[in-house]
């Protein structure tokens, strides 16, 4: 008799694949599309770079729209990925207090935190799209972009913020992962 094999069979992954909750499927899914469109920014700034090394270095003939898509990429690249691929875990902390407060102490710094930075981008929300907005009367002075175009990554940093703010701040009031970033 042969050994039962370790594979799972094709009728069992397509109901596990159901059985996955939609919400799931979707975040799993956001998350792929910000991470394709992230290296696909990155991907077109490496592109812009070497372009620039070429011409600059290899043909004595600086392109001046190298520049500028260099910075207009980089604005995106950085803007874009810290807004909506770099997870929360993955940013800056000071966790020298967190480490020493007691589970109901974490609790209460992480909603008020939250509420902080949170209610700063809401409240910068409007007025930063009003601005870049307003930019979309002015281009950029070689590619003639339009500012709208170059800073809308800004609005979208701060929406991002709003939207894990809140999500932290409904995680906190649950008592979930309060433990799991101590770093001991």
């Amino acid at each position: 008799m042969p050994a039962p094999s370790a594979q799972v069979a094709p009728s069992k992954l397509k109901s596990t694949a159901k059985s996955t909750p939609w919400r799931q499927r979707l975040t799993q899914a956001w998350g792929a599309a910000t991470q394709t469109i992230s290296g696909l920014l990155f991907l077109a700034l490496f592109g812009v770079f070497i372009v620039q090394i070429a011409a600059r270095f290899g043909f004595n003939q600086p392109l001046p729209w190298t520049d500028e898509a260099a910075v207009i990429l980089y604005v995106w690249v950085i803007l874009w990925t810290a807004a909506w691929v770099v997870p929360e875990r993955e940013h800056v902390v000071f966790d020298l207090l967190w480490n020493s407060a007691n589970r109901r102490n974490r609790q209460l710094m992480r909603i008020v935190g939250n509420l902080l930075v949170g209610g700063l981008a809401a409240a910068a929300l409007p007025a930063s799209w009003d601005y870049v907005h307003f930019m979309d009367r002015e281009g950029s002075p070689v590619l003639g972009v339009s500012f709208m175009w170059i800073y809308l990554p800004f609005v979208m940093l701060l929406l991002a913020l709003v939207l894990r703010c809140a999500w932290a701040i409904k995680e906190a009031v649950r008592g979930r992962g309060l433990d799991s970033e101590l770093r001991l």
